[in-house]
Formats: structure tokens, C-alpha cells, sequence
């Protein structure tokens, strides 16, 4: 059974300036830069059937790319901080493509995303680590920003249950180039679902 979420790449320069953020809080588990993405549409665990229903729902997607870019630093947990994210500056494009994809999904009879879109890309897991530690690192990275890059696709990806942080696999990949033009595509030569 795949465990299934459609997400966004972040590019490769975008990842090295993101990798530089990495150290200076201890007891975080830092995401390794090749899986840094923003997830649009976490699917779980699914069964083939559903998952080719699934990939055959996102080949209908049809949108524009976009610019965005990544700005400042934060952490998800309050008091008890359990993650360090970057946050992001788009515009309404983003939160278009996130609200098609999850209708598309609650029409193939998925239940609808319990949490709100909050659009990041983590940086690192936290597990006891102090609130104080957590404000000190931010204070000191925050106010981070990236150039505006192009988003020119989205991807379903699959990955093994587990705590997250990847690896991840890159099941198929969907244009983001305007009406009538978006299909799907495999990546550097990942299987597509069957």
C-alpha cells in the first residue's frame, strides 16, 4: 500500500540556501536538503485501485505556473515546539492549486485534509528541545529569504511509513502550464503507479 501526498520541488539552489540553515539547535533532526518540498495534499496510505484514481484525478489538473518564494523562519508546536519551517510568500495561485487538488480528492471519495494549508517547507523535526532554544535559533535566522523562483509542476510522491523526512520517491510529475496543455509526466525515470 503506497503512502501517497502531492507536493511541490523545491529547486536545488533553493535547497542549498535552505541546507545552510541547518545547525545551531540541538536535538533537531534536520531534513535531508534532497527531500525539502511543500506539501500540497497529504493522501496516505491507499490501495492501487485508489491510487491510480488518484493519479488519473491529478492528470486533470489544469493550471498556470506560478512565482513564489521562500521568507522567513518559524516553528510549528507553541510551547512545545516539535518542527522549524520556512515560511512562503505566493500568491493566490498557490492556494488555488491546493483547493483544486483537494476537491479533486474528496471526489474520488478521499476524506477531506483535517488541518488547514499552511504552505512551508520543514526544515527539521524537534524532539525535546527547549522553547528558549527553538526562539534563540530563530532570532538569529528569521529573517531569511529567497530569490521568487517558478513552480512549473507539482508531484505525487510516495514514501514509507514513518516519522517523516523522506526518503521519498517521486511517483509522477504534472505540468503546471496553462489550460489544455498540463499532463502528466514520470521523473528521471521513476516508475509510474500501476
Amino acid at each position: 500500500m503506497p503512502r501517497l501526498f502531492t507536493a511541490l520541488e523545491i529547486p536545488p539552489d533553493i535547497a542549498i540556501s535552505l541546507s545552510l540553515l541547518r545547525g545551531g539547535l540541538p536535538g533537531a533532526r534536520w531534513i535531508d536538503p534532497e527531500n525539502y518540498h511543500l506539501t500540497l495534499r497529504f493522501i496516505g496510505d491507499i490501495d492501487g485501485r485508489t491510487a491510480d484514481e488518484v493519479a488519473a484525478a491529478l492528470s486533470r489538473v489544469e493550471r498556470a505556473s506560478f512565482e513564489m518564494r521562500l521568507r522567513g523562519l518559524d516553528a510549528f508546536g507553541g510551547n512545545k515546539p516539535h518542527s522549524v519551517f520556512a515560511g512562503i510568500d505566493a500568491g493566490p495561485a498557490l492556494y488555488e492549486l491546493q483547493s483544486e487538488l483537494e476537491r479533486r480528492m474528496q471526489r474520488i471519495g478521499l476524506r477531506a485534509e483535517g488541518r488547514r494549508f499552511t504552505p512551508h517547507v520543514t526544515l527539521a523535526r524537534l524532539r525535546n528541545v527547549k522553547g528558549f532554544d527553538v526562539a534563540n535559533y530563530l532570532s538569529l535566522r528569521g529573517n531569511f529569504s529567497t530569490m521568487p523562483f517558478r513552480v512549473e509542476r507539482f508531484v505525487l510522491f510516495s514514501s514509507k511509513d514513518s516519522v517523516g523526512g523522506g526518503p521519498y520517491i517521486a511517483e509522477e510529475t504534472y505540468p503546471l502550464a496553462g489550460r489544455g496543455q498540463a499532463r502528466p509526466e514520470q521523473w528521471h525515470g521513476q516508475p509510474a503507479l500501476s
